[in-house]
């Protein structure tokens, strides 16, 4: 690989972040149970989730008006104000989740950026994703961030074209197949995929990936030994 620049994706790749959103499910959930089963009332909130991104994008505020939305819908226009208030809390307590650095993170970053340009590219909400960098205390590592709408094929390649590199020269790690990986190799970059214990239901592909520019590793740190001079 001639690589000049490499970027991380930023949830469930530098730090926790699916699990709190299931966390935050959970309560959703149980909230709710006089209405619907545990699982049918998860299924209500997904659809309602999914619809509302080419609306409200990625992120927590999204997912927050998404559960109102649901609970409205669940009920019928029956829902209380303080149960509206308690989805709304719920979203607050995600908002103000500490930051969990996945292990080896900073070791990683210390290392690749002797002689690398690293770069965050991310989705997301542009003011959640920025505090969670800031208070993460991995700012220092980064040329460049990226809070990307989403992250298709097009995404990436104004991305490259921003940092003036070929394709080539880019290296993409993550852990979602679906939006680290393969918009990526579909541009001519390279990809590097960290699969992490728990993914959104909406980042899942049932196929393998099979591409001469990607690679998968069980943990961050094991790709260093790409890099070894």
């Amino acid at each position: 690989m001639q690589v000049k620049v490499i970027a991380f994706d930023a949830d469930d790749t530098l730090w926790v972040n699916e699990p709190y959103f299931q966390e935050t499910e959970e309560k959703f959930c149980e909230l709710l149970l006089p209405y619907l089963s545990r699982h049918t009332l998860s299924q209500e909130l997904f659809k309602t989730e999914i619809g509302n991104l080419k609306l409200y994008g990625y992120g927590i505020k999204g997912y927050i008006l998404s559960m109102i939305e649901a609970a409205l819908k669940i009920s019928n226009n029956t829902i209380s104000n303080e149960t509206i208030a308690k989805i709304i809390q719920y979203g607050k307590e995600l908002l103000e989740k500490p930051i969990e650095l996945l292990d080896g993170v900073e070791d990683t970053l210390e290392t690749l950026k002797k002689n690398y340009k690293l770069v965050v590219a991310t989705k997301g909400d542009l003011l959640d994703q920025r505090r969670k960098l800031h208070n993460s205390g991995l700012g220092k590592y980064f040329h460049h961030i990226e809070v990307m709408s989403d992250k298709q094929d097009v995404d990436y390649s104004d991305l490259v074209k921003r940092l003036d590199i070929h394709p080539s020269e880019f290296l993409m790690i993550g852990n979602s197949l679906k939006s680290d990986v393969l918009p990526v190799l579909g541009i001519g970059g390279h990809a590097i995929h960290i699969p992490f214990h728990t993914t959104w239901a909406h980042e899942r592909i049932d196929h393998k990936v099979e591409h001469e520019n990607f690679k998968n590793f069980e943990k961050i740190t094991d790709i260093l030994s790409l890099f070894q001079q």
